[in-house]
């Protein structure tokens, strides 16, 4: 059974429409990635706000860290299982899947993240990610000691937190406007 074929509920402005900035920006994600992701077509309703999105994500995802862009991916994998964002769940777990080679391993974090086969690193960042998405009142510094003695230092557990922290909320943004992930990323990195 196919997925809904909107965008979102929201209706979206014309390509054409976009500022020159915003424009370049959704050519070359059609360039890279052959299509320009649903999240950033709901955004272009505000182009200030796809704008801030756009760094944000970029400078999160993307930028200098020492979490690997892995990493990043497989937290917010089970950021947006814990939370069941269908947008997420399925765009980042292409993400995981293009990353590890692994196409087993997106799964498993979008189902229960604790079968797959994790280094005590990435199983400690994931336990953190889990806790702070489900329970964020009881995380306190036993939970930082934890990450800390899984090898984590203080830039990382930074990085993690605003990672854990972002996908938090662009769930809640892609559950609340009903996004819909382009099609194209069921079919991505499955061989």
């Amino acid at each position: 059974m196919p997925q809904p074929d909107h965008v979102s509920i929201y209706d979206l402005p014309d390509p054409s429409e976009l500022d020159a900035d915003m424009a370049e920006y959704f050519a070359i994600c059609a360039e890279k990635l052959g299509m320009v992701p649903n999240v950033l077509k709901t955004f272009s309703r505000n182009q200030d706000k796809l704008r801030a999105f756009a760094t944000f994500y970029n400078t999160l995802m993307l930028g200098e860290s020492k979490l690997s862009k892995l990493e990043r991916e497989m937290i917010a994998v089970v950021v947006s299982s814990a939370n069941r964002c269908f947008y997420c769940l399925v765009a980042h777990g292409q993400a995981v899947r293009k990353l590890s080679g692994d196409p087993e391993l997106g799964e498993m974090l979008v189902m229960n993240y604790r079968v797959a086969k994790l280094d005590p690193r990435q199983r400690a960042m994931l336990d953190f990610a889990w806790k702070l998405t489900t329970t964020p009142w009881e995380v306190d510094e036993p939970d930082r000691d934890l990450l800390r003695a899984a090898g984590l230092d203080e830039s990382e557990i930074f990085d993690l937190s605003d990672v854990i922290g972002f996908f938090n909320m662009s769930n809640r943004f892609a559950i609340a406007s009903d996004m819909m992930p382009n099609r194209e990323y069921h079919r991505m990195d499955r061989d």
